[in-house]
């Protein structure tokens, strides 16, 4: 290690004092991290849960938001509120750019102020974001689906398309407008291209009298050669066929070769290459592991995937760290699926290996994922299911996504919530939330023109250091 490493010029450099409870620092408040802090509620610790947000997000269910069905507290509520009754749990608003695995500090930052926050065991839940293979200029034209940001930019793109194509004269500029292109044919692309055509066929088509929101062009582009790939040929024909009958354009073995502002490049499996026309692009191929997991990689010497998955070892901590774990989709461990339940059931398992250690117990067995099945909705009362050896699609598997779903949700007000707007989405074609504005539309670009350290002027920074530690000589310095 430099000494570099640890001059972080800090605000607040925060060290327990000599006697404390043991420390546990948890990096994401998603299903990892936030089920690791749950599970530690009776532990003798002191829990430190750090996230970039100030809330927990449901992710399977952005493209609801997008679409208008949900609203984006139905599916983050807030980080606080969850865990306000647990007394050892403290929660700081920090994006971590930092880790010394020797020195056993944190650092992070929320709008110019910087903190280290030590640690005597460490929980890394960072997740993953959106991965554009090599090709990061594409997503200023096709956001992605990782975060509530990109949610309600899609939503304002979505439901603005069909606004523009309203006040238009020009044929050729309303076909561009009104055709919509999903990239990636897995769970949230399906997903998504299911509930843009449910949307353009139900909920608008009687809003609007120079278009026909029915005449609206979905596609839905894979390089791979199947929809919903991991779920068998059965299913994967299934979800197909439900897809083609409500209209989307299901179009694989297509590679995307160029992305602008007004439409995309595809090259087809005989190389050739065409265009579609498209104002409106949703990216929802490909995922790449946080930065952070290559951070203490390199530190620990264990190994990096393409992905940017860390191959972690069979206790789901680092090669010579017993304190540091990785959980969720940020490890590479015996080909595990970057889902969910992987999330959950590595935070609660890292919770339980911390507790055993403290309390010097016998360390428990090698991490084992127990796969409890994947589901994915298509459209109104479509849905394919895979669970064991039961593969099933149609209403039942809708009504069983339903049922799933609902109960993964953390707390009883986003419960019922979102029970009230499927109801009235699903019972009726109606859906109550669609307000967009420019702002959703356009500040994610702004933002990334202006430099996000510029982006907060007069508030306090470091000494003479930017805002932003990605604007520095060196941002680790």
């Amino acid at each position: 290690m430099t000494d570099q490493r640890t001059d972080t010029h800090a605000d607040v450099v925060d060290t327990p004092a000599a006697g404390a409870r043991h420390r546990v620092v948890i990096i994401g408040s998603g299903f990892g991290g936030l089920f690791a802090a749950k599970a530690l509620a009776k532990a003798d610790v002191d829990v430190v849960l750090l996230s970039r947000t100030t809330h927990h997000l449901f992710q399977p269910l952005l493209y609801q938001v997008a679409t208008g069905i949900l609203s984006e507290g139905d599916i983050a509520p807030t980080t606080r509120e969850i865990l306000e009754d647990q007394d050892n749990a403290q929660v700081l608003l920090g994006d971590v750019y930092d880790i010394d695995v020797e020195a056993r500090t944190v650092t992070h930052r929320a709008v110019g102020r910087e903190a280290v926050t030590s640690y005597d065991s460490l929980i890394i839940a960072a997740g993953a974001g959106q991965s554009y293979f090599g090709n990061d200029e594409y997503a200023r034209h096709a956001p992605g689906m990782k975060d509530v940001d990109n949610a309600l930019e899609l939503r304002g793109r979505i439901f603005g398309a069909f606004e523009l194509a309203e006040l238009s004269d020009d044929p050729e500029e309303r076909e561009r407008l009104l055709t919509f292109v999903v990239v990636g044919a897995g769970p949230t692309g399906v997903e998504m291209a299911g509930q843009i055509a449910e949307l353009s066929q139900r909920t608008l088509a009687k809003e609007f009298r120079n278009i026909n929101p029915s005449d609206a062009r979905v596609v839905l582009l894979d390089a791979a050669p199947k929809v919903l790939g991991n779920f068998g040929d059965r299913l994967s024909g299934k979800a197909r066929a439900s897809l083609e009958k409500r209209g989307v354009e299901v179009q694989l073995d297509a590679m995307v070769v160029g992305v602008d502002a007004t439409g995309i490049d595809i090259q087809d499996k005989d190389t050739s290459t065409r265009r579609i026309e498209s104002m409106t692009k949703v990216w929802a191929a490909g995922v790449a592991g946080s930065p952070l997991g290559k951070l203490v990689a390199d530190q620990t010497g264990a190994e990096v995937d393409r992905a940017g998955r860390v191959q972690v070892e069979d206790d789901l901590t680092l090669p010579g760290h017993p304190e540091v774990y990785l959980v969720g989709d940020m490890i590479d461990l015996k080909g595990y699926p970057g889902v969910a339940q992987l999330a959950i059931q590595g935070g609660q398992y890292a919770a339980e290996a911390i507790e055993r250690r403290v309390e010097r117990r016998e360390p428990q067995e090698p991490f084992r994922y127990h796969d409890k099945g994947s589901m994915a909705t298509i459209s109104k009362y479509s849905a394919v299911a895979s669970i064991g050896k039961l593969n099933f699609s149609g209403f039942l598997a809708w009504l069983a996504w339903l049922a799933v779903h609902l109960m993964a949700m953390v707390g009883f007000k986003t419960r019922i919530s979102t029970l009230l707007n499927w109801i009235i989405t699903f019972v009726g074609d109606g859906r109550g939330e669609r307000v967009m504005t420019m702002q959703q539309v356009f500040a994610r670009n702004a933002m990334d023109d202006l430099g996000h350290g510029k982006a907060y002027p007069g508030l306090p920074t470091t000494g003479d250091q930017p805002a932003d530690p990605s604007e520095r000589d060196d941002p680790a310095a």
